[in-house]
């Protein structure tokens, strides 16, 4: 559905060349969910217009839903949905007005365009709000709207940015709800950006991670944490034991560390399925005479795998928690 070679997107900005984009590589199959991480200013706004064809690439080039961004933009236009991140519907118009609108412009005649509106506004929980005005939603309905004016055209691909940002935990879970069931229905290609690791991380089929204009990280979001990040089993004992508590966890994991906690020491190490090795790790410990007065094992974020390939917290450079 996506196919790019060596995309890149140079700026100038007081007479210094930015290279917000650096000739990226990148793959996505049809009916996959693919999700792009990295903090603002890495470039993943800056490649999601390029491949919606609202900014040009200085270089490089890309084929997006059968069609060429640089020699056919309005092609690929007319087969895409895009859901940005503010509202897209007009404050003063109805719902109904908004949708039947879209479908015009795509060229839907108007009783196609009434067809395909009916149909967005029951598979969205739009029903009874068709004559209300924009402005008189609630969040989640303009944020459902936003989904449905996007979907007017019946688009295989479907981009996603930011779609969730500003709302409530029930209206992004029911925003998701609404978002898998139309992909069990149409096998629609997703491109995702989001802050929300937590929401990546459950939603997403692949992560694609994005620093500094360049893709750093293309896998599944279980194998990224498992390889780059892994588990982290923490244990507290009395001071006196530190010391062998932290051989012990040395000869089972890696990158321990220490933190003296008055009278007593926090020891953690990083292990490759630690939920396993944790009640071998206590029995390892009750041998050597250690008194272990607390364990917690912490499964690794999607936050952890960023802080481990670039070494800062995706979550502090995105300014936005989940």
């Amino acid at each position: 559905m996506i196919h790019t070679e060596k995309l890149a997107r140079r700026f100038v900005a007081k007479k210094k060349v930015v290279e917000a984009v650096k000739g990226i590589d990148i793959d996505v199959a049809s009916g996959e969910l693919v999700a792009f991480l990295g903090p603002n200013g890495a470039g993943k706004s800056t490649t999601l217009r390029m491949l919606t064809t609202l900014l040009p690439p200085t270089s490089g080039t890309a084929i997006v839903a059968g069609r060429s961004i640089v020699t056919d933009p309005a092609g690929v236009r007319a087969r895409l949905g895009y859901v940005g991140q503010g509202s897209s519907a007009g404050y003063s118009f109805r719902l109904l007005d908004e949708l039947m609108a879209q479908g015009r412009f795509y060229g839907l005649n108007s009783s196609d365009a009434l067809a395909r509106t009916r149909q967005l506004v029951t598979s969205l929980d739009l029903t009874g709000l068709e004559l209300r005005r924009v402005s008189t939603l609630s969040g989640g309905q303009k944020r459902r709207l936003d989904i449905a004016l996007g979907l007017m055209n019946e688009p295989d691909l479907l981009f996603l940015d930011e779609p969730s940002t500003g709302m409530d935990p029930h209206n992004r879970a029911n925003l998701w709800e609404h978002i898998s069931r139309l992909r069990a229905e149409r096998n629609t290609t997703i491109v995702l950006t989001t802050h929300y690791l937590e929401e990546a991380d459950a939603q997403s089929e692949r992560v694609l991670v994005i620093d500094n204009g360049m893709i750093i990280a293309d896998d599944t979001a279980t194998h990224l944490k498992a390889t780059l990040a892994g588990d982290r089993i923490s244990v507290t004992v009395p001071s006196h034991s530190g010391g062998r508590a932290a051989g012990v966890l040395g000869e089972l994991g890696d990158q321990v560390s220490t933190q003296p906690l008055g009278a007593e020491m926090q020891v953690s190490a990083r292990f490759d399925q630690g939920s396993r090795l944790l009640p071998g790790l206590l029995h390892r410990l009750r041998e050597e005479g250690v008194e272990v007065r607390g364990a917690d094992l912490r499964l690794p974020t999607l936050d952890d795998v960023f802080l481990s390939l670039t070494g800062r917290s995706l979550r502090e450079e995105s300014g936005v928690s989940a």
